[in-house]
């Protein structure tokens, strides 16, 4: 973890094109679609021109899903409405083509990556190129102990960077970004929570599963603890998320840096992926220029998060069932917003004209029966 230099990430993330971006905003005031009529998917689709460094914006034509999956400690506190130690359950059904995110994602025509980080069980139970880039089975319980030793969080962090490197140099133009996890919302919690400045129960909700009262208090607990925990190391995020997240929350924080760095913009699905991008902003500010909030999963910490980096949600469907589904969901509207900026036709100098030409007439047309009263009132004078 020494070796890892977070303050490069700061001068290498540089700001989506703000020339290129005001050549957008200078091509829209052209188009015939009166501005301001398609409201957010205007400012969407100059936001993907500046990333592309491209007037008029490219299509989305590579988009993938990109999962990270990992099983919490915490989770054996019974603060999550599924078992511990089960997320492997879900990656299957991710695989087989079973859940939500894989049937969205089909229908899409978007491919889905899954990288194992922490599950806990046999890596033989899973394809190699899902389990490739574990660090360790399982996490620690954060509120008594380390999530993660110094090593195993630097090993993930460096793992998230190579995932973005490969997806870039792969030709991947943009990424949703989820977990598979079991626990996770109970982790991303605390780190909201330490870098806000809040209180565990400012941050606590019911999971993408639902849990009942007692669940939510044994969660609420857990997170404070935790948070004792975390306040120590608030100024090493690296310690902070060997100490309370995660080796998914981890790479996630990797992976998000580096897609900033190599101008890959990034859709954030729920509460992980927000308090991932939360810790990378706290790494190098312009990052969150990179990432758009995808939906309102209805958790606390995500809604807290988001704030924080100034990221308003493109979609409010009450969806929390994680996974990356909320943020494929808004990903046909990123898709509309680069085709409407590219292929609606602009004004032209003939266009105008004719405009012009109307307008005159028209002119014309309303003066023509004031005169013929006119006439009409001289000779029946006479």
């Amino acid at each position: 973890m020494s070796s890892l230099n977070l303050d490069d990430f700061t001068d290498r993330i540089q700001r989506p094109h703000g020339s290129v971006r005001r050549d957008a905003e200078a091509r829209r005031e052209r188009l015939a679609v009166p501005a301001g009529a398609l409201g957010r998917l205007d400012d969407l689709g100059e936001w993907l021109a500046a990333a592309q460094h491209a007037v008029p914006v490219r299509p989305v034509e590579r988009p993938k899903v990109l999962l990270f999956a990992a099983d919490h400690g915490v989770a054996a506190l019974g603060v999550s409405g599924r078992p511990a130690g089960t997320a492997v359950r879900l990656v299957r059904d991710v695989l087989e083509g079973l859940s939500p995110v894989a049937v969205l994602a089909r229908r899409q025509d978007v491919p889905v990556r899954v990288v194992d980080m922490a599950l806990d069980c046999d890596p033989g139970e899973l394809p190699a190129e899902v389990t490739g880039h574990r660090v360790r089975r399982g996490s620690g319980r954060i509120d008594v102990e380390d999530a993660l030793t110094a090593e195993e969080a630097g090993a993930a962090f460096a793992a998230g960077v190579a995932l973005a490197d490969e997806e870039a140099d792969a030709g991947t133009d943009l990424v949703v970004l989820g977990d598979v996890s079991v626990g996770g919302t109970t982790a991303a919690a605390v780190l909201v929570a330490a870098l806000c400045g809040t209180d565990a129960s400012v941050v606590t909700g019911r999971g993408g599963a639902g849990i009942d009262d007692l669940a939510w208090m044994r969660k609420c607990a857990a997170i404070r603890d935790a948070l004792r925990r975390a306040r120590p190391v608030l100024g090493d995020q690296l310690k902070l998320l060997a100490a309370v997240g995660g080796a998914d929350i981890a790479a996630m924080t990797g992976f998000l840096l580096q897609c900033a760095a190599r101008r890959t913009p990034v859709i954030l699905d729920g509460v992980v992926a927000a308090a991932a991008a939360l810790v990378a902003q706290r790494i190098a500010f312009r990052g969150p220029d990179w990432w758009l909030a995808g939906h309102r999963s209805g958790e606390p910490a995500q809604a807290k998060a988001l704030d924080r980096m100034a990221l308003e949600p493109l979609l409010d469907h009450g969806v929390a069932v994680g996974e990356g589904v909320g943020a494929l969901l808004a990903l046909p509207m990123v898709r509309a917003a680069a085709a409407l900026a590219a292929e609606l036709p602009e004004t032209t100098g003939e266009s105008v004209k004719s405009e012009e030409s109307e307008e005159s007439g028209a002119a014309e047309g309303s003066d023509g029966p004031g005169q013929s009263g006119e006439s009409a009132g001289e000779g029946s004078a006479q």
